[in-house]
């Protein structure tokens, strides 16, 4: 079982960083100036290693321009960024309950995802600039929606 307000973010450090994919596509002639929009979808995977006192957090993100005029096409970006972690005391935030069922702190897992996707806005603004994508910042969100499907 977890124990109660555990969690403690000094506790916490981001030991490394990698950016595996960072592609961003867009026709020959595209004008920006008939951008409106961008679709977005984003996902989340957190993986640990109690052992080493590790936690890793993947993230994926897709985004696609929607022009509000006939463009030729729409440019895309692909990113995915892969953030690893030290917990301290990791061997009391995530246990396992009923045969192999991880259970996760929540705090842990807000910062871990709060961290790795508020970390991603920054690099991906950087990252954009002089691209089909450059107006595209990473909107601010509940970091608990990326969660979803994740360990309780």
């Amino acid at each position: 079982m977890l124990h109660d307000n555990i969690f403690a973010p000094e506790k916490m450090a981001l030991m490394d960083f990698k950016m595996t994919k960072n592609q961003v596509e867009a026709p020959e002639n595209f004008d920006f100036d008939k951008i409106a929009g961008h679709y977005l979808d984003k996902s989340l995977h957190l993986s640990f290693r109690l052992e080493d006192k590790l936690a890793k957090a993947d993230l994926t993100i897709t985004v696609r321009t929607d022009s509000k005029e006939q463009n030729i096409g729409e440019a895309s970006g692909v990113f995915h960024l892969i953030f690893i972690y030290r917990i301290e005391n990791l061997e009391q935030l995530l246990v396992t309950q009923e045969g192999k069922k991880l259970v996760l702190d929540a705090g842990l897992a807000n910062a871990l995802s709060s961290v790795s996707y508020s970390t991603s806005r920054g690099i991906l603004m950087a990252k954009l600039q002089g691209t089909a994508l450059q107006n595209f910042v990473l909107p601010i969100i509940d970091p608990n929606s990326l969660l979803v499907g994740q360990a309780d």
